[in-house]
């Protein structure tokens, strides 16, 4: 990615987190980045373009700190419950990597393009998949039933989006500490 399209898209994604993706229009966009219109439709020559590399991009950077925090601890089980832990630092904007909390940019990407065959949504589904897929990565390394890892990889997905929305609807920032003795039964089942 040449250095004017990541300049582009760290742009817009900071602004998209921001104020929300209808909210910011392409000429902030441009302003932002200090490049010329001709430059932002070069490389994006949309808005829904621009969006789906914002998201791409915003994935990338969430799955890279998530697995590295997950390669801190020497147990897969301890890997699940280091998540919860990872979402404390990022809901209270202790992870430089992703900057302050203003929710999911995923979910919230997804509440403004509802339509299931939209390309914006669907790239908020594979965000979603990509989490569940590292998530069973690890819980398959102590659940030998694959329905059981499946159920139980199901299970600490929506314990981990529920905590994102209760940090972010309800402002409850201690969301994810709150769970992590219900992960830790959930574990002793697994």
């Amino acid at each position: 990615m040449s250095d004017k399209k990541i300049t582009i898209t760290r742009t817009a994604l900071q602004l998209f987190i921001n104020k929300g993706i209808h909210a910011v229009g392409i000429n902030e966009v441009i302003k932002q980045s200090k490049v010329a219109k001709k430059t932002l439709y070069h490389h994006f020559p949309s808005k829904e373009v621009l969006i789906i590399s914002t998201l791409q991009y915003r994935d990338q950077l969430f799955m890279q700190w998530l697995e590295q925090r997950l390669l801190t601890v020497d147990a897969p089980k301890l890997a699940i419950i280091e998540i919860f832990y990872a979402l404390d630092d990022w809901f209270n904007s202790r992870v430089t990597t992703l900057g302050n909390f203003h929710g999911c940019f995923f979910i919230n990407a997804c509440a403004e393009y509802q339509d299931p065959d939209c390309a914006i949504n669907r790239c908020c589904k594979t965000h979603k998949s990509n989490v569940q897929d590292l998530v069973e990565k690890y819980v398959s390394q102590f659940t030998a039933n694959a329905d059981s890892a499946a159920l139980l990889t199901k299970q600490i997905c929506i314990l981990k989006e529920g905590a994102i929305t209760t940090a972010l609807v309800q402002q409850d920032l201690q969301a994810a500490l709150k769970l992590i003795e219900v992960v830790k039964l959930l574990l002793r089942g697994g």
